[in-house]
């Protein structure tokens, strides 16, 4: 029973993870398009504190959980389906990072710019596109560890 515990709590974690930067990403990107300088700030404030409330956690109980479940299932870590899906998550973390402090500028940037009642300084474009391109790979490696984790491919 211990093991589909772990195992529900990591398939849930994995789909807070992939959904809420999915779901901040979809809202913040299309707020950002409206041009609104207002509703950019709140939007800006909303994803940075989705980040701490779901992804944060998920963030942290990912490998914990894993771990667990290799332990469980006595297997090792050098696996290869277990370290490509490893390989992936600290890409997807290594964007995830990034994506963060990108965001935590652009936050005080469009608070700034709404506090003021200016437009949004031209670095906030800058950032909003390194945020966007990162995005891709990040987006892209989870889709593959949803992958690797269902079908746990051996290599050749």
């Amino acid at each position: 029973m211990e093991y589909l515990a772990i195992k529900a709590l990591h398939i849930l974690c994995a789909t807070v993870l992939f959904g809420t930067g999915l779901g901040t990403a979809f809202f913040f990107w299309f707020t950002y398009r409206s041009g609104n300088v207002t509703a950019i700030a709140h939007a800006a404030r909303l994803t940075v504190l989705a980040d701490w409330v779901f992804t944060t956690p998920a963030v942290i109980a990912q490998p914990v959980t894993g771990l667990w479940l290799l332990h469980l299932a006595n297997l090792d870590w050098r696996t290869g389906w277990v370290r490509t899906a490893i390989g992936l998550y600290l890409l997807t973390g290594a964007c995830w990072l990034m994506v963060v402090w990108l965001q935590r500028r652009m936050r005080d940037l469009a608070a700034t710019a709404m506090r003021n009642g200016t437009a949004l300084p031209p670095v906030y474009r800058r950032y909003v596109w390194t945020w966007f391109v990162l995005g891709w790979p990040a987006f892209i490696a989870m889709l593959a560890v949803f992958w690797v984790m269902v079908v746990k491919p051996v290599a050749p």
